[in-house]
């Protein structure tokens, strides 16, 4: 369950001016340390799955003791583990106190967001780019959280549809703006590889909410910088 974020969503007041702003030293400045190879070597292998995915490979007609499938129920459930990674995560979480008070009242965008996830009717990928837009309402969220935001229900097993609809919510939960919208655009290799086969197919969904749904001129607007001036030139 969600933890009670009431005071993670406390808005931050507005940053100084420029002027006033004290400078840092940027050679005390390090980088973070990368989550990179977590899935290839994490603290603990999930034995139940691996053994699954062992036996999986027997039904198959494979032998699962030859070199080259020794370690593969290993790596599968690793993989797999980095892959559902969501389900261990909340917005509040991933959001944590990046939200300040501002008195921007326009349209705020981050375009072509990278989303992979897997379809829960295959477990086969879809990927591709998640457009997220917002008008605030006294507050503005810390950028970087609008993508962690889609990632948190993108790592997850997922139908389109869905997903569009969770990260629309859960970015009205957090800010309680004036409007949200979301557009996201995938390909779905369970078209792709099986089935009808169509491999330049594209799935877009969409999900508005407030001055998104109700004003006309609004949602025209967001839909023109979500995919660009070429779909609405005369």
């Amino acid at each position: 369950m969600p933890k009670d974020s009431t005071a993670n969503r406390r808005a931050k007041p507005s940053a100084a001016p420029l002027a006033k702003r004290q400078q840092g030293d940027a050679r005390r400045v390090t980088e973070p340390r990368a989550a990179e190879g977590w899935d290839l070597d994490p603290g603990e292998v999930n034995t139940e799955y691996a053994s699954f995915v062992q036996r999986q490979l027997a039904l198959l007609g494979e032998d699962p003791s030859r070199e080259g499938l020794v370690k593969t129920p290993e790596r599968v459930a690793n993989a797999m583990a980095w892959l559902t990674r969501g389900y261990s995560q909340c917005v509040e979480d991933v959001v944590g106190d990046a939200l300040f008070e501002e008195e921007h009242r326009n349209m705020v965008m981050v375009r072509d967001i990278e989303l992979y996830s897997l379809c829960e009717h295959h477990m086969l990928p879809f990927f591709g780019k998640a457009h997220v837009a917002y008008i605030p309402n006294g507050r503005i969220v810390g950028l970087s959280k609008l993508p962690r935001i889609v990632e948190v229900f993108a790592r997850r097993l997922q139908v389109q549809e869905r997903l569009t609809e969770e990260i629309a919510g859960a970015i009205e939960d957090v800010l309680t703006p004036t409007g949200v919208g979301v557009v996201i655009e995938a390909y779905h290799l369970c078209m792709m590889m099986r089935g009808v086969e169509k491999q330049n197919s594209k799935t877009i969904t969409s999900a508005v909410r407030g001055s998104f749904r109700d004003d006309a001129r609004t949602r025209t607007e967001f839909l023109y910088l979500a995919h660009g001036r070429d779909v609405f030139a005369p």
